[in-house]
């Protein structure tokens, strides 16, 4: 059975840093990524990687960083210097395209269960 579970998240201050990690089962999955939602916002990517490319959006760039374990089956998201526009909840999400699938977020076949990430004083 397909899996995502992911950990981590919580709450921190401006400027602070947080990693995201999100366990894949059940299938091999070739494009990876993570997204997020804002309360009266459309959910968007923040960060993919498959077929041989790695996205980031541009509001995150320089900031977060996208990688896999070496297994490959431990997806992790680094967020640095968070803004409190950076908060939101946090989905991680999967296919088994072999190509790239980019920030079309209906690409994905597969989504974690999400976690919140707050960033306030």
């Amino acid at each position: 059975q397909e899996q995502l579970i992911q950990s981590g998240g919580g709450s921190v201050q401006p400027g602070g840093s947080l990693t995201l990690s999100c366990a894949a089962s059940g299938s091999t999955y070739y494009c990876l990524a993570w997204f997020r939602q804002a309360p009266g916002k459309e959910r968007e990517a923040v960060a993919t990687l498959g077929g041989g490319t790695t996205y980031y959006a541009e509001s995150v760039k320089g900031r977060f960083t996208i990688s896999q374990s070496n297994d490959l089956n431990t997806l992790f998201l680094q967020m640095n210097s968070l803004k409190p526009d950076d908060a939101a909840m946090y989905y991680c999400a999967a296919a088994r395209y072999h190509g790239y699938c980019g920030p079309n977020r209906y690409n994905y076949n597969y989504w974690g269960q999400g976690t919140q990430v707050t960033v306030s004083s």
